[in-house]
């Protein structure tokens, strides 16, 4: 993504929810839309208030359920910490709990999502546990998780900045992320800089044809609906195909 535009086009993808930027993502992309780009597992947003969320990945494993992680390095939170303050942001942790599918102990909470706020992580999507979601909606972090969670356990970094799998999704750090309460998607690097434009141009094609001939039936006959709508059909994959070429067709 040009990074002169940095800011001002991910308060724009934000605007939109993942499903609209997916339909953007699928006419630009080489990968294969059913299965590389979101998650493959039911995933929940526990602050769906605050709306999508995007940002770069930053990736950690943990194993709440491994004392012995805690026994080899009793206290990895300095280098993981400073790991976190070394990428720019807005950042979003995406954390591997090697305890699935049982939820052990949680890696979120009040003091983690602070913290990790202050170091520009806006939110995660974490497949494992959280807890204490009223405080991490206080300090403004927004989480995607698998379940929510009482204690906390032996929930220190494993490892960090490195490929993880969550929800059935593989995650490399710096790739860039969109989320909200349908689920997340990844967008590999070679789409960033042409997924707004996509986007764009997927809500606004919808809004000029399929949506408002399904939305006008006053008056009409059910022939009638379902020939305008066919035609409306037309048009807009007519118009997809004329901007995005094959891929619209």
């Amino acid at each position: 993504m040009d990074q002169k535009n940095f800011h001002s086009e991910l308060l724009e993808l934000k605007r939109w929810n993942t499903p609209t930027i997916y339909n953007g993502w699928e006419q630009i992309t080489n990968q294969d839309s059913a299965r590389d780009g979101f998650n493959l597992e039911p995933v929940i947003d526990y602050m769906p208030h605050m709306g999508p969320m995007v940002g770069y990945a930053v990736t950690v494993v943990i194993e709440p359920g491994n004392k012995n992680h805690k026994v080899k390095n009793p206290d990895p939170g300095k280098q993981y910490r400073e790991y976190m303050a070394s990428v720019d942001g807005p950042k979003i942790v995406v954390v591997q709990d090697l305890d699935k599918p049982v939820i052990y102990g949680a890696f979120w909470g009040e003091v983690n999502s602070n913290i990790h706020r202050a170091l520009g992580c806006i939110g995660t999507i974490c497949d494992g546990g959280i807890r204490d979601t009223d405080e991490m909606n206080n300090a403004g972090f927004k989480a995607l998780a698998r379940g929510l969670c009482v204690g906390h356990a032996y929930s220190t970094p494993v490892r960090w900045n490195c490929e993880v799998e969550v929800f059935g999704r593989r995650i490399m750090p710096g790739q860039l992320i969109h989320a909200d309460k349908h689920g997340f998607l990844v967008i590999h690097d070679e789409d960033q800089n042409k997924i707004l434009d996509a986007a764009r141009y997927m809500d606004s094609n919808e809004c000029k044809t399929v949506i408002p001939s399904a939305r006008s039936i006053s008056g009409r006959s059910k022939d009638e609906i379902l020939a305008g709508f066919n035609h409306a059909s037309k048009e807009f994959k007519r118009a997809t195909a004329s901007k995005f070429g094959q891929k619209g067709e």
